[in-house]
């Protein structure tokens, strides 16, 4: 399997694909309708200015796709980010996730970023297990905070200490950092 950075014009497509069946199939995503390839395109572009995002490959496939985004755009955030992992439906349970994440982890944290922070529709044993084993420890439930498939929905957030933070004000964030090689 190979981790790299992701290209808008090369991966866009590929990612539009592994997300669709969590936007229509699935409380997963609370987006109602799938992005399209040119939104996907723009999300890239906009995401990676900040912060990383990530793509699988396996066999020369694109089998899944891992971010980071802004927690909240207030400054004294800026040392947060939300995480997010996509694994192709067909391809889950086979390391691709958390091979994602420790790669996006890793980086965030060459950033300087101090905490990941990552929502879950609940209930979602399989998401849970995939965040408990990168490091995520659970914060706290929005309570029916999402309609969605005809029902409401709870949001879990889970957090991930990247950095312990010092004394003093924390040095200012890099650019987001690139993977080697």
């Amino acid at each position: 399997m190979l981790i790299r950075h992701a290209e808008a014009p090369r991966d866009a497509a590929a990612c539009a694909s592994v997300y669709a069946p969590y936007v229509l199939e699935t409380a997963i995503s609370f987006e109602e309708e799938p992005p399209t390839v040119r939104e996907f395109e723009r999300r890239i572009e906009t995401t990676s200015r900040r912060f990383p995002w990530l793509v699988a490959e396996d066999g020369g496939a694109m089998i899944g796709y891992a971010y980071a985004s802004a927690h909240h755009e207030r400054a004294a955030y800026r040392w947060a980010a939300d995480v997010a992992v996509y694994v192709s439906p067909d391809r889950q349970r086979r390391g691709a996730g958390l091979a994602l994440y420790e790669t996006l982890l890793s980086l965030l944290h060459e950033q300087g970023l101090y905490v990941a922070c990552a929502g879950i529709t609940l209930p979602n044993d399989a998401s849970v297990a995939l965040h408990e084993a990168s490091g995520f420890e659970p914060i706290g439930v929005y309570r029916r905070i999402g309609w969605k498939l005809g029902t409401w929905h709870d949001v879990g957030w889970w957090q991930r200490e990247l950095s312990a933070p010092g004394d003093g004000a924390p040095p200012e964030l890099g650019r987001p950092a690139r993977l080697e090689g």
